[in-house]
């Protein structure tokens, strides 16, 4: 990434960057997933409705109420979120057109209009620019 804003600088490109809000709730999650919930988190869950989540729910030994969870989603932070938005996002990019780098699995080109757009990503902050196809 660092390398890039050098170049960047270096030709005058065109530079835009962005970040994917909620960005990994994009990509489904492969297998089963659970996670326990305690506290103000779980109590929260719980008073959505009760009569759904009150089968999952216990105290625990110091009165904090517990609740067990199925991710549909992938969940930030994880090692298999952060694989499936990738994925996600490589194959969304070549079904655009892009092409993605051989030695960098996290830069892709296209040329548009007749410039080169590459994008550049980790996890999900972005850096795109644009250059005059030389």
């Amino acid at each position: 990434m660092m390398l890039t804003c050098a170049i960047d600088a270096k030709e005058n490109r065109y530079v835009i960057v962005t970040d994917i809000p909620g960005a990994f709730l994009h990509a489904d999650i492969e297998g089963t997933v659970h996670l326990i919930l305690e506290g103000e988190v779980a109590e929260s869950i719980v008073n959505l409705e009760l009569t759904i989540y009150d089968d999952y729910t216990w105290k625990n030994h110091k009165g904090k109420t517990m609740i067990y969870v199925q991710f549909k989603k992938a969940l930030y932070g994880t090692l298999q979120a952060t694989l499936l938005f990738w994925k996600l996002l490589s194959n969304t990019l070549q079904e655009w057109g892009f092409t993605i780098n051989n030695y960098d699995r996290c830069v892709a080109n296209k040329i548009i209009n007749g410039k080169q757009c590459t994008i550049i990503w980790h996890v999900d902050d972005f850096k795109n620019h644009t250059r005059t196809r030389q």
